[in-house]
């Protein structure tokens, strides 16, 4: 999705969907396209995601852009320079609850604000802060995934070991994408080697 900037003018676009959906990959796009533009440009994630680079967002089709680590929402404000004219910022879902009035204080001070992030977690529920950055939004972009089980468009992230932590970080091995029938928060992929083994 392309915005003709108007001067003065900010804005907010949210990027959401399952894991392995492309959310990171399509904030890079946009992100990109800006410098492009020779617009000054900001990029942020949280200090808690340390996967695959502390000093880059890297998608998992391994696209990468630098970025700047923020611990909370105040930290990441803190960091905004006054000539910036686009905030990208990756993993919303694991930022704070003051994530949606900073993005709205830099989008009244006349900035395009990107955000990507997971809209549910593990267990299907709506992952905070992203519902509430979904209702402020301007622009909204659901990204999906493939199943893994059917082939069939992916909204859910399944997660295939116990733990009933809501963050667990991680990638392959630990999560996969799933259709709304493919979709079970209750089983690991132990239960699920079980009940193949029942078949």
């Amino acid at each position: 999705m392309d915005v003709v900037r108007t001067p003065s003018t900010g804005w907010i676009e949210v990027v959401v969907g399952s894991m392995f959906s492309g959310k990171s990959e399509e904030l890079i796009r946009r992100l990109r396209r800006a410098e492009i533009a020779r617009q000054r440009v900001q990029i942020f994630k949280p200090a808690v995601d340390t996967r695959f680079s502390d000093d880059h967002i890297v998608s998992h089709s391994e696209l990468r852009i630098p970025s700047a680590r923020a611990r909370d929402s105040a930290e990441l404000l803190s960091q905004i320079k006054p000539d910036t004219e686009v905030v990208g910022i990756d993993e919303g879902q694991f930022f704070d609850a003051g994530l949606p009035a900073v993005a709205t204080e830099l989008a009244a001070r006349g900035m395009r604000v990107v955000i990507a992030g997971l809209d549910q977690d593990y267990l299907g529920k709506p992952f905070e802060p992203m519902p509430q950055l979904l209702a402020i939004a301007e622009y909204i972009t659901k990204t999906r995934a493939i199943c893994m089980v059917c082939g069939n468009p992916a909204n859910h992230t399944q997660r295939l070991i116990h733990s009933e932590d809501r963050v667990l970080l991680g990638a392959q091995n630990i999560y996969e994408a799933r259709c709304r029938q493919c979709f079970d928060p209750t089983l690991s992929r132990a239960d699920e080697a079980t009940k193949a083994e029942a078949r």
